[in-house]
């Protein structure tokens, strides 16, 4: 009888697979250091969005990846709030070389807990009493395209001094 598990037929390859196996807030702050006098500024609301990423290994193919995200709104030059969360993942990573591993955790796993830092986000903000604030969907793919591209121009750029 033919199987269709290479590892079954003694060949030692083992199949790709990747499980999400648990899903979590690491960290989460809001900070509103105006309030309540930030409720009676006047002015457009500048929001800046910082967004990092880092995994790291637990144990033999299972890796903990977390996704911070930092939205910061200003009126004028005034904070009005800082909300952060650092939204995190297990994940379960068998059978990929290293650069399809580091592709998964660089970007298809930051893809995955997003949507969940995007709702911690949107309801910290509208807690604290201000308008709802909507992330916009993030190309984690070009993200990480970016970041291997960059690790690729500075490894070039050392090998050239060298």
């Amino acid at each position: 009888m033919a199987s269709s598990n290479g590892a079954a037929d003694g060949q030692g390859t083992a199949q790709a697979q990747l499980n999400l196996q648990r899903i979590y807030i690491k960290d989460v702050s809001f900070e509103a250091p105006g309030a309540p006098q930030v409720f009676q500024e006047q002015g457009q609301p500048n929001v800046e969005l910082n967004l990092s990423q880092r995994a790291n290994a637990l144990g033999p193919d299972v890796y903990e990846v977390v996704l911070s995200i930092t939205a910061t709104c200003k009126v004028g030059d005034k904070t009005a709030y800082l909300a952060e969360v650092q939204q995190a993942g297990i994940f379960g990573v068998v059978g990929f070389d290293d650069a399809s591993r580091n592709a998964i955790l660089g970007s298809y796993c930051p893809n995955a807990l997003f949507p969940y830092a995007r709702q911690v986000i949107s309801d910290l903000v509208q807690s604290g009493g201000f308008p709802p604030l909507f992330l916009q969907p993030i190309n984690f793919d070009a993200l990480y395209a970016e970041q291997v591209r960059r690790q690729a121009e500075g490894a070039g750029a050392q090998a050239a001094n060298a």
